[in-house]
């Protein structure tokens, strides 16, 4: 078994991140451009909250649907359709005259931005030995937190430049960058062996969501992985799209310095999700998880005590670490315990139900707040983590090292 990365599994690697890249940036200068969406369209709160929950809705049936057809048809001819699809109807959203057709186009791109996210995951860890699965799957989570950290940092710069609408036509570059990466590779080998070996045989339409559940020992880690993916992103949105609204009407935060927090926490992110990789490659993928979700708890309950904007803009450092540093498992974590019939289903499917219930996150937070404090609704998200730490001691296997089927 080879240990070394060959030239294909750097170019899958770079694909694919720069792919997350683009989900990230898109979702999150949503996020930063609400407010203003809403004055130039005169939308009401509710409208505004639901251009957010919306793409996220969009982004579970994506997953669903295109998760299912790449295990069918080939992980970059599908790659190619979603990236497709989303940066037709994100440089739609910028020629919106109102709620409705831009609640359109918002929620058809995340239809394929859903269905991009688990696709690409699987095609650069099947192209990846075992020994650096981690890593690999690390690295293109890494490439969501640069988009996130291109979104803070250049939508206070060019916002009042070019609008909310040229920001939406700036978020379709990385979908042309990566479009034009991935039409320079080829199936990964093991999907092209398992889809000769299968040739023969009729496989229903199916089959590939029917693996997800095959047995109770298979339904036993699709439930726990479930668990985790919606502690991760309910933590996630909860902190990161709810966060820079409540520091900028709470604390008199301006929009740069509301940014300013959230570099300085996708900072702590993108170091936790690097070093998750390494740890969970070197020392399994339980016991990461298990130290992480520990460290959530302690640095969510240390940041709920705060009230200096200062002490809030360093810790935020810890927390985004601990907080995302996960999900430079989720990826290694699902591929190891699905056969590639079903990968590229398993990395949407149950990473997208986990985003459907985080996409209520927001909301859950928000209402906390507004019902009672900060600090309670910030530890409650430790409470969350808790449950994330039964599931993994309880539900999830240990897979480290395991060969691909």
């Amino acid at each position: 078994m080879t240990t070394k990365v060959n030239n294909y599994g750097w170019k899958a690697l770079v694909g694919s991140s720069v792919g997350y890249a683009m989900d990230g940036f898109d979702l999150l200068i949503l996020g930063f451009m609400l407010s203003t969406i809403a004055a130039d369209l005169d939308l009401t709160p509710a409208q505004s909250g639901s251009l957010v929950t919306w793409t996220l809705i969009g982004a579970v049936a994506g997953g669903i649907i295109f998760g299912a057809l790449s295990d069918r048809y080939g992980r970059v001819r599908v790659l190619t359709w979603t990236i497709v699809l989303f940066a037709v109807f994100t440089g739609l959203c910028a020629f919106a005259q109102g709620y409705w057709d831009l609640l359109i186009y918002r929620t058809i791109a995340g239809i394929g931005l859903g269905g991009e996210f688990g696709i690409g995951m699987a095609l650069a860890i099947e192209a990846w030995p075992a020994r650096h699965r981690a890593k690999a799957a690390s690295y293109v989570a890494l490439g969501w937190q640069v988009g996130v950290l291109a979104a803070a940092l250049l939508t206070p710069l060019l916002l009042p430049y070019i609008g909310w609408q040229g920001m939406f036509l700036i978020g379709i570059i990385p979908a042309f960058v990566a479009w034009y990466l991935r039409s320079k590779l080829h199936e990964p080998e093991i999907f092209i062996r398992k889809k000769n070996e299968q040739s023969s045989q009729k496989t229903a339409k199916l089959e590939s969501f029917k693996l997800l559940v095959k047995d109770k020992a298979t339904a036993k880690i699709s439930l726990g992985v479930i668990l985790l993916t919606s502690v991760q992103n309910f933590g996630y949105y909860g902190i990161m799209i709810w966060m820079p609204n409540f520091l900028s009407k709470q604390l008199g935060f301006s929009l740069t310095k509301s940014s300013l927090w959230t570099a300085v926490t996708v900072c702590g992110m993108m170091v936790g999700i690097w070093v998750f990789g390494r740890l969970a490659d070197r020392f399994g993928r339980k016991p990461s998880f298990l130290l992480f979700q520990l460290g959530a708890i302690v640095t969510i309950i240390t940041y709920s005590q705060l009230t200096d904007p200062t002490s809030m803009l360093i810790t935020g450092a810890f927390l985004g670490m601990f907080v995302n540093g996960m999900m430079g498992g989720y990826g290694a974590l699902i591929a190891e315990a699905y056969p590639t019939a079903a990968r590229a289903t398993a990395q949407n499917v149950l990473f997208n139900l986990g985003r459907a219930v985080g996409g209520f996150g927001p909301v859950v937070v928000g209402s906390i707040v507004s019902a009672y404090s900060f600090s309670i609704a910030i530890a409650f998200l430790a409470i969350i983590y808790f449950i994330d730490m039964l599931a993994t001691i309880f539900l999830v296997p240990e897979l480290k090292g395991k060969a691909l089927d």
